[in-house]
């Protein structure tokens, strides 16, 4: 399954690429924040396409087929616990990224088996860079183990974050950016949750959080950051769960400071 989703990705990453600065159809979705392209639905198929030729029983739950059914989603993930395969897809992580030319938008895929993620790929089709992890067995970048960051003091550290298309979301990444700029060394915001996560489970960014997710945008990255022997937690500081809207990514030593400047968002939880 875990080369399943690996050659998935890539057959994405070359039609996302192909297509790159190209003409093609942006639409928005619930705002002028949320937008897709006709390539993330292209991708979303081909991905679809493509595993469930291998595993037709397998259940799939990708953002642009899913996108307007908030009560169809919600069921499919509190009920994920009594499925044994759950693919968990965004075609483009990154869409407002490809859609302006930018560089920093990446291919997400992830496997949940009974509400446990057991596989993530993340593949950068710009750089032709993929991540995988499984379950128990590590995180991968290039065929080469990867790890968090073992820094400590966050004033050497780079953080990230990123912007939802809530509202609610943004004011409290925006507060907490004006709490985080006067402790680390920087903070960068690429604009792909995905991308990210990987980032942080290779040990080049120190920590990410954000609030105002979607499963599809960090399920994947999860299980990398977990891998590599990071730690995830909603910002209540629970461990990560499919449902969880908002997420906070470090190495064991930073989380818990990290954690006390966040608050959580009850409303869009």
């Amino acid at each position: 399954m875990l080369e399943t989703a690996k050659k998935a990705a890539r057959e994405a990453g070359k039609l996302i690429r192909s297509r790159f600065e190209a003409d093609f159809i942006t639409e928005e979705k619930s705002s002028s924040f949320d937008i897709v392209t006709d390539v993330d639905r292209a991708s979303e198929k081909l991905i679809k396409d493509y595993i469930m030729a291998s595993y037709p029983d397998h259940s799939f739950l990708g953002e642009e087929e899913s996108y307007g059914d908030e009560s169809a989603l919600h069921s499919t993930l509190e009920s994920a616990s009594k499925q044994p395969y759950l693919w968990i897809v965004d075609p483009i992580d990154g869409t407002s990224n490809y859609a302006h030319g930018l560089p920093g938008f990446s291919v997400s895929i992830a496997l949940a088996c009974y509400g446990v993620l057991t596989l993530g790929v993340i593949y950068d089709p710009l750089r032709d860079i993929l991540y995988w992890a499984e379950d128990g067995k590590g995180a991968w970048c290039g065929g080469k183990p990867i790890s968090v960051s073992s820094n400590e003091n966050i004033a050497e550290c780079i953080l990230s974050t990123g912007f939802s298309s809530d509202l609610r979301a943004r004011k409290a990444v925006l507060e907490s950016i004006q709490v985080f700029g006067e402790q680390c060394r920087t903070i960068r915001s690429f604009g792909s949750a995905a991308l990210h996560l990987a980032y942080v489970a290779s040990g080049k960014i120190a920590a990410h959080w954000q609030y105002g997710l979607s499963v599809w945008d960090i399920a994947a990255g999860v299980l990398l950051v977990q891998e590599a022997g990071g730690k995830v937690s909603n910002m209540s500081g629970k461990a990560y769960c499919l449902t969880d809207k908002d997420v906070l990514a470090s190495n064991t030593e930073l989380h818990s400071a990290l954690l006390a400047n966040l608050q959580p968002l009850p409303l869009i939880q």
